[in-house]
């Protein structure tokens, strides 16, 4: 644990909530309340699969349809560019009902404390910090 990275943290107060309590017990509750969130990296091509609209899939030629599969037995794609980014928005347009399910699927909830590194804050971390 960073525990001066965790302490400028605490000075300078939730970028969403403010200032955290001043008690240390509930301000590592803060830190670890779920309430923000990211872009995932990767996800697998079974979550992209799950994702696809049935009646989009439906739509395609057998050729897509071949193309997409191929895609969904990826194990891990990137989400941000690549082959499998460029056939999701060549298949599926914007505005369709898979295009915002992967929307979806890469986005993940984490807590404050996941988005700074630190996994989970426990009480005695916020009292140490605050020591320093």
């Amino acid at each position: 644990m960073d525990l001066v990275a965790l302490k400028a943290e605490l000075t300078a107060g939730h970028p969403d909530t403010g200032a955290y309590d001043a008690d240390d017990a509930l301000a590592a509750g803060e830190l670890n309340a779920v309430n923000r969130t990211r872009s995932r990296d990767t996800i697998t091509g079974s979550e992209i699969l799950n994702a696809t609209d049935d009646t989009e899939f439906s739509a395609l030629t057998d050729a897509n349809k071949d193309r997409w599969i191929s895609i969904c037995g990826v194990e891990n794609i990137n989400t941000s560019s690549g082959i499998a980014k460029a056939l999701e928005a060549d298949l599926f347009g914007g505005g369709t009902t898979t295009r915002a399910n992967l929307v979806a699927v890469k986005t993940e909830d984490i807590s404050r404390a996941v988005e700074l590194g630190f996994s989970f804050v426990g009480t005695h971390h916020v009292t140490s910090a605050r020591a320093i």
